[in-house]
Order: structure tokens, then sequence, then C-alpha cells
């Protein structure tokens, strides 16, 4: 029988989601939530992008979606901030089905978010359910991806990752948290409000040092504009020289003062090459580079969709990319 998923959020990623959803053998979308009020009433494969209808309307209520629809599993993608999607995440676990949540936050939040992490963990476990956040950064390429591959060594000294990528190709609300189109004094703003970042360095440093069993002393997140040298342009903004075209995020894990993880990223208008990398140094040394990287929007709603099937069979409680088994592509 084909998995019965409920979507709350419908953003480009939320809606992403649904598009694969819709499209692949094994899943029937059967409800979905929305606040935007040009989107509620109306059938979520419209809303999507989906060629055809999924006679599926949005409503704005998540307990009564389920209710009606009896949802296999919710995909819930709605914030980057735990604390804002908690609420959301309680009302769920509350009529005891499972969630993916694309919350970059939710990843790894024992480190940053402890005591809510123990309470939703607490929640999911009276309600018998599993809980997981997963993405492509946090969720993969910097964190679960270094942490597959370090299985091979027999010591690990340090681990570094670089992500690079021309944020060209991304869609515009990437584009808008990475600062693309401000001026150098706008940026600064915005990164001391917190508009402007990268989340979930902090989340994967955590992680990864969870799984080499080393206690960090500090973990540190430093951000820079990268200035455009020249006008370049993306579908949807054009970045004259001498203005923001991204961002540089440097996370450092630290054991005193040696640097034992470092997750650095790049993601701005223009770049010449988007490129993941992996640097392990140890015994054997590991070095694993994908040209080209890997694409942030498909491969975060992809992701979310192919650990559907690693959710609903993990024990009650709130997991991370390291306690559910490994995913893989869910073809039905």
């Amino acid at each position: 029988m084909a998995i019965r998923t409920m979507h709350v959020g419908l953003g480009p990623i939320g809606a992403g989601i649904v598009r694969q959803v819709a499209t692949r053998r094994g899943f029937k979308v059967v409800a979905a939530v929305d606040i935007d009020p040009d989107k509620i009433g109306k059938d979520v494969g419209q809303v999507t992008g989906v060629e055809r209808s999924l006679r599926v309307k949005v409503t704005d209520d998540i307990g009564r979606a389920i209710k009606k629809a009896k949802p296999d599993v919710v995909v819930l993608c709605t914030s980057s901030s735990l604390k804002k999607v908690a609420e959301q995440i309680a009302e769920v676990t509350k009529r005891r089905v499972p969630i993916v949540s694309t919350t970059e936050e939710l990843a790894y939040p024992w480190y940053s978010n402890r005591k809510l992490a123990k309470k939703i963990d607490a929640l999911a476990r009276k309600a018998k359910i599993a809980i997981l956040g997963t993405g492509v950064n946090p969720g993969f390429t910097m964190d679960a991806l270094p942490i597959a591959l370090s299985a091979v060594c027999e010591r690990v000294d340090t681990i570094r990752v670089d992500r690079v990528q021309n944020a060209a190709m991304r869609r515009l609300p990437f584009q808008q948290k990475i600062g693309a189109g401000l001026t150098p004094a706008e940026f600064q703003e915005r990164v001391e409000a917190g508009t402007v970042r990268h989340v979930g360095l902090t989340e994967s440093i955590a992680m990864i040092a969870d799984a080499m069993g080393w206690k960090l002393d500090r973990i540190t997140d430093e951000i820079a504009p990268k200035l455009a040298d020249r006008e370049v342009k993306s579908e949807f903004l054009t970045v004259p020289a001498g203005r923001v075209a991204g961002i540089i995020q440097d996370g450092i894990g630290y054991r005193g003062n040696e640097a034992l993880i470092t997750l650095h990223m790049e993601a701005y208008l223009g770049a010449p090459e988007s490129y993941d990398a992996v640097r392990i140094a140890g015994s054997p040394a590991i070095h694993s580079r994908i040209d080209g990287g890997v694409h942030g929007d498909v491969a975060t709603a992809s992701i979310t969709v192919n650990s559907i099937p690693a959710v609903l069979a993990a024990r009650p409680g709130l997991h991370t990319m390291r306690s559910v088994r490994l995913p893989s592509f869910f073809g039905g």
C-alpha cells in the first residue's frame, strides 16, 4: 500500500517535495496545510506545480487535516528555527503521526537546543512515533557524508568539508538568505539581525563530533560577504560590482586551540564552479569531491522523501541522520 503523506508548509522546498511524492510510486498525498490565504482552499497540485489535480485542498488547520486524512507521515517544511516549529511538532505528535522535517535546527538539536530536543524526544516516545530533521545541508553534504566516509578510517585526526555553490542556480529565497544584492553595510546589519546566514553549520559540527567521539570546547560560526567584482545575474536578481553576491561562512569545532572540524561554505552568484569536497586527515587520508556539487533544492526535497520509509521503520523518539537506517532512493 502507498504511504499516505501530509504536507505542512508549501513554500519552494515544501512544493518540491509534493511534486516528488506526487510523481513517485509508493506515495499518496492525502493532506496539505499552509498559512498563505492565496493557497488555502485550492488543490495542492495547483499551488505546488504538479501538472494534475491531486484532489486534496489546502487547509490551515493541522489537527483537523490529520483527523480527516489519517496520514502515515507528516512532512514539515515551515521554518529553519526549532523554536518556531515546536508548537507544530507538538500538534502532530498529539495525534501520533511520525514527522520528517526540513527544519535545519532539528537536524541535530542536542547541542544548541538541548532542552527543547529532550522535550520533543519525550513527546515522540510517548506518542510512539519517530521524528527526523534532515536536508541536504544540514543532513547530508556537511555531516552525514563525512561521517560515512570516516567508516573506512582506523584513525581520524581532523575533518574539513568545503561546499561551494553558484547560487544563481538556486531559488530566490535562498539568494535572499545569502544577502545577494545588498550593500556591504546592509549585509552586516542583516547578519547581526540573524536574517542573513546559513542555518545548520553548528548542528553539523556537533553531529560529526558526536560520531567521532570528540568532546569540543567551542564551536564558532563566522560570516563574511562575497563582493561582486563585476555585474552578476540570476533569473531573479542583478547584482552590480561592489555589492554583495553572496556569503562566505565558516563553522569550526575546537578542542582547546585545535580546529578538529572545519566546515567552509561559499554560496554566491557567479561562482566559477560548484563542488562538495570532504577531506579527512587520518589513516587512511580521505579526499572525496563531487564536481558540480549536490543541487541544494533538488537534494533537500529528495533526501526528505527518501527518508520517509526510514522514519516509519525507526524506533520512537527524536532521531538524527545518525540514528535512522541509511536512506536510499525509494522507488515504491
